[in-house]
């Protein structure tokens, strides 16, 4: 490729950045993309690995590595340049795939990402962006033109996989609620799983825990940070007095959850008015920093409470404290993972439903009693390793994708 000198930097920011990327260990959504589409946005959390997977599908994929180029949106390079200007100058040199970071970063970029889609129609473009960009799928007529795919934060089978403690293979909730034990006997025959369980929940779910956990208090606590300083802000129009509060709520919440949020009492607490109030838990769990449940058939809208709000993840959960209630992670932990799969909500009796199962989530000595007369109930028990009949291991559910 002709290295152009207003693209040179990136260029050789791109080179090294591929060079130091391993391409051996891959995330479970990379091979369910159809990388020939002409437009995709991979969408996901701080952290989840969104970064990683393009460089890694540039090293597995190109020969010639001048066919594509990878560029972070956060560059000082586009504080000057646009991104129409990268894709002509780049498609003129013979680049075929252009693959864009950190989107969101850029103002404007879903009318760039038409613009460049319809005035390059060989070129081929890859986007990732925060969790937050779902709300704009219909910026920009974007929503024809793009395939969303979204990228969570690491399973517990896939922290399994990285540990190279084993590869299973991805389980249903079929097979679990009616395969549970033998699934379970298969897994745990040759592994400790309760102790992996345990380190999963306080440091495996996302994937720069690989760079080392002495690092990974601190690099949790600034992805938290960018997300509200930085992420939040490039959506949402708000100052820094509510960027405070949002960081606030955030960590009185991580001392409560599982919690049924009274608004006024969290208003008060925060300094805010209801409306704020809900409007900022609903950015939180855009940011993929809460996930709120609620009860079947609750339309749920901007000035609408949750019934319930979780952490996002149990990582989360010791960001504010060593002390992580082990309820909360309980329920944080799943939740989390079947969101991934499936649409959770809160059931009458026992604590979720999924599709027409019901579940209570609990310690390993918890009994039937609350819901003994429900059909397709199930308890999902921690420190268990193998269940029996309709008591199910909690770590089990870490294996839906």
């Amino acid at each position: 490729m002709y290295l152009c000198g207003y693209m040179e930097s990136l260029i050789k920011i791109y080179l090294r950045l591929l060079q130091e990327t391993e391409a051996k260990t891959f995330r479970y959504l990379y091979p369910n993309i159809d990388w020939n589409e002409h437009c995709i946005g991979i969408i996901g959390a701080r952290g989840v690995g969104k970064t990683t997977m393009l460089l890694q599908h540039i090293k597995h994929t190109f020969a010639n590595k001048n066919e594509a180029l990878f560029a972070s949106l956060d560059n000082t390079w586009f504080a000057n340049h646009s991104i129409f200007d990268l894709a002509d100058e780049f498609y003129l040199n013979g680049g075929t795939h252009l693959f864009l970071d950190e989107i969101h970063h850029y103002p404007n970029w879903a009318t760039e990402i038409k613009n460049i889609y319809d005035s390059f129609p060989k070129l081929k473009i890859v986007f990732t962006g925060s969790s937050l960009l779902q709300i704009y799928k219909s910026t920009a007529d974007l929503s024809r033109r793009v395939v969303y795919e979204k990228l969570e934060g690491l399973s517990f089978r896939e922290f399994l996989k990285f540990e190279k403690m084993g590869d299973f293979p991805v389980l249903s909730m079929k097979e679990i609620v009616e395969n549970h034990q033998d699934i379970a006997f298969r897994i745990t025959e040759n592994l400790k799983i309760i102790p992996l369980f345990k380190k999963y929940l306080k440091n495996g779910y996302f994937l720069f825990y690989k760079e080392g956990l002495g690092k990974y208090e601190i690099n949790l606590q600034e992805a938290v940070n960018n997300v509200i300083d930085i992420d939040i802000p490039a959506i949402e129009n708000i100052e820094f007095e509510s960027r405070h509060k949002l960081k606030r709520l955030l960590a009185i919440l991580s001392t409560l959850v599982p919690y049924t949020p009274n608004i006024t009492d969290l208003s008060v607490a925060i300094d805010s008015n209801r409306n704020n109030t809900v409007k900022y838990l609903f950015l939180l769990a855009n940011a993929k920093l809460l996930n709120l449940v609620s009860y079947k058939n609750k339309t749920i809208g901007d000035l609408t409470k949750p019934d319930k709000v979780l952490l996002n993840n149990t990582n989360l959960s010791y960001l504010y404290g060593d002390n992580a209630n082990i309820g909360s992670a309980r329920e944080t932990f799943f939740v989390n993972q079947l969101n991934a799969v499936a649409n959770v909500i809160l059931a009458p009796q026992g604590d979720f439903m999924v599709d027409n199962y019901t579940f209570e989530v609990s310690g390993k000595s918890k009994s039937f009693k609350q819901i003994k007369d429900i059909q397709n109930s199930f308890v999902v028990a921690d420190d268990i390793e193998i269940g029996h009949g309709n008591k199910i291991p909690l770590w089990l559910f870490g294996m839906l994708y």
